[in-house]
């Protein structure tokens, strides 16, 4: 029987296996960068192990330091989560060499399914040794790892050796090997999946499946399970492809066969030999716990003959800090309030007055629901998300909420590029115009505020106040009178720190509100208060290429200094922020004046990277 459990990773997975734990009496052991010394992961496990260093690559990439971490803690199994090492043979080998019990496939079945070009060997498709125009578009790929890391869309051939080398210095970064390949890239597919639990006497369960096609850089935005409107001919084969695929390597555990649905066809694309983010779903319409399977399956318990029935639909949100309006850049920041409506799962690495970082993932939390139906579940996911309480940095909370209630994806007709057709719709600001009258007026209670009566003395002139919200400047009067707090047009029911309620039209409205410095969040809607005068020295050459998000660059155009000419969207210098590589291209065709970015410098938000002075 497994006493102990190190969980090889961080945040939302290793405190979803925590809890599992918890509930089998299993304790619990946490390993954590400098980075995450004070996260919730660290928090919650029964001990934590740290690893000396921030980077990945200095921490959670670095096994043999894992493998002493669990040996000094005492634990006696490792459940390597998903991402970093989940898919790694040599490590899980080092775990089992070292006497523990490794929560996994074994680490053949892993070597062979893990790099994606062995394991499309396996099914018989090989892929693209040359690409030519006729190939195009191509798909460079990570051969290690997942999650939409290393992977890059070539249209064109004199873009495929910038392709290569984004995705290998990607890649390396995330997953410490950088090793791509290039296979066809098929538009406007469905991304379905199987999801697959197998144990070492011989059974295999196909758990039904998933559909993931709602995707922005190739990483999973929505899930849901089952897939909808499959045909039970295509049902059927993709349940054995996947039972194929796991019986071919002799695959022990949980996890994942996945393909691109096109044309009523299953194209094989990988085997992830661990368990998914989107697990939940899966977990949700089986009524299964599958770590609970896993700690099992790794004590040598058989399962079932049969797997369990599948009842209603679940459906699963991925909560990123990030602005999807914004080239999806990742945000960092203090995460003061996160809560949502009761009846939905909610599966985090945070909680209140926790910071998210700049080194790894920028994804919050995971949200599912299940119901009876399709509809249903949708509609409640998409309800809880727009009365979740989200404060702190900028979130794709809207995004979400708004992708659950479009018309393609409400009646099942998604694909993977529903967000190439659909983001600048998804992403239009719809701000509440009473949002910032609300603030104001809240902002007026506070007990700072309050004391000083000036209206007395000026009872005719009104009070403004400025806020910023959604990318614009609004102006808000409201009047001190002898009654209370009056504002032009709307009706000022009630008015405190907290809790503004206003009657516009005839219809009344009631606003939390929450201020965090400048920060000020209205219900759903979230405002950066402005000071009455600019700032005079807030002011940068026209051409300024400023860092848009905290990071590191990691590399720079070959060839660029300062005097170089040029081209409007040329690429000049390449961030690296939670994991991911953002391109920073020039604004405009002319010269490059200033050039402040250094490969390895690390980068705040708005921190001046270069200027191009425009021809």
């Amino acid at each position: 029987m497994i006493s102990t459990v190190l969980v090889a990773n961080r945040g939302e997975i290793a405190c979803r296996v925590f809890r599992t734990c918890r509930e089998l009496g299993v304790r619990t052991v946490a390993v954590h960068s400098d980075a995450d010394e004070n996260a919730l992961h660290t928090r919650v496990a029964d001990a934590a192990v740290r690893l000396p260093g921030a980077a990945s690559a200095e921490t959670y990439l670095r096994g043999e330091t894992i493998v002493k971490a669990a040996v000094a803690a005492g634990a006696d199994a490792v459940h390597p989560g998903y991402g970093f090492l989940s898919e790694n043979a040599d490590f899980a080998r080092a775990v089992v060499d070292a006497g523990l019990t490794w929560i996994g496939p074994p680490p053949e079945a892993i070597e062979a399914m893990a790099s994606k070009t062995r394991a499309k060997e396996l099914m018989g498709i090989a892929p693209l040794k040359q690409v030519t125009e006729a190939d195009l578009p191509v798909l460079v790929k990570a051969a290690a790892g997942g999650g939409g890391r290393g992977m890059r869309v070539v249209r064109g051939l004199a873009d495929l050796d910038a392709g290569l080398a984004a995705a290998r210095t990607e890649a390396a970064s995330a997953f410490g090997d950088g090793e791509v390949f290039v296979e066809p890239f098929v538009e406007n597919g469905r991304h379905v999946e199987v999801q697959i639990l197998a144990d070492t006497h011989g059974t295999v369960w196909a758990l039904g499946t998933r559909d993931c096609s709602l995707q922005r850089r190739h990483q999973k935005v929505i899930e849901e399970a089952p897939a909808p409107g499959l045909t039970a001919e295509l049902t059927q084969d993709l349940y054995e492809q996947a039972v194929r695929a796991a019986r071919a390597v002799d695959y022990v555990g949980a996890g994942t066969v996945e393909f691109l649905v096109a044309g009523g066809k299953a194209h094989f694309l990988e085997m992830n030999t661990r368990l998914q983010v989107e697990h939940p779903v899966t977990e949700a319409v089986f009524g299964i716990d599958l770590v609970a399977l896993q700690l099992r399956i790794a004590e040598g318990h058989a399962l079932e003959t049969d797997p369990p029935r599948a009842r209603g639909h679940a459906v699963e949100a991925r909560l990123y800090a990030e602005d999807p309006a914004n080239g999806w850049a990742p945000q960092t920041g203090r995460l003061h309030r996160l809560a949502v409506p009761d009846g939905v799962r909610l599966d985090t690495g945070y909680t209140d007055g926790d910071d998210i970082g700049v080194h790894y993932d920028p994804m919050i939390a995971k949200a599912v629901a299940h119901a009876p139906t399709r509809a249903e579940a949708v509609r409640r996911l998409a309800g809880a998300l727009e009365r979740a309480t989200i404060h702190g940095p900028v979130t794709n909370r809207d995004l979400l909420v708004r992708s659950l209630r479009h018309e393609e994806f409400t009646a099942g007709r998604m694909d993977t590029g529903f967000y190439d057709r659909h983001l600048p719709g998804l992403t239009e600001p719809a701000p509440d115009p009473l949002a910032p009258l609300a603030a104001a007026l809240a902002d007026a209670c506070r007990p700072a505020r309050s004391r000083f009566g000036g209206w007395r003395n000026l009872p005719s002139q009104p009070q403004v106040k400025r806020y910023a919200m959604a990318g614009e400047e609004h102006e808000v009067r409201y009047h001190h009178t002898r009654t209370g707090l009056t504002a032009d047009g709307v009706r000022v029911v009630h008015a405190d720190a907290g809790l503004v309620v206003l009657e516009a039209d005839g219809v009344q409205r009631r606003y939390e509100v929450a201020r965090y410095g400048d920060r000020v969040h209205v219900g759903a809607t979230a405002l950066t208060a402005l000071p009455r005068f600019s700032d005079p020295t807030a002011q940068h050459a026209p051409g300024s290429l400023l860092a848009p998000m905290p990071g590191t660059v990691v590399r720079v155009a070959e060839g660029l200094t300062e005097g170089t000419a040029v081209q409007a969207g040329q690429p000049l210098l390449w961030l690296e922020a939670m994991k991911m590589e953002h391109k920073i291209t020039a604004p405009a065709t002319g010269t490059l004046t200033t050039l402040h970015a250094v490969p390895g410098q690390q980068v705040t938000v708005g921190s001046l990277l270069a200027v191009v002075r425009e021809t």
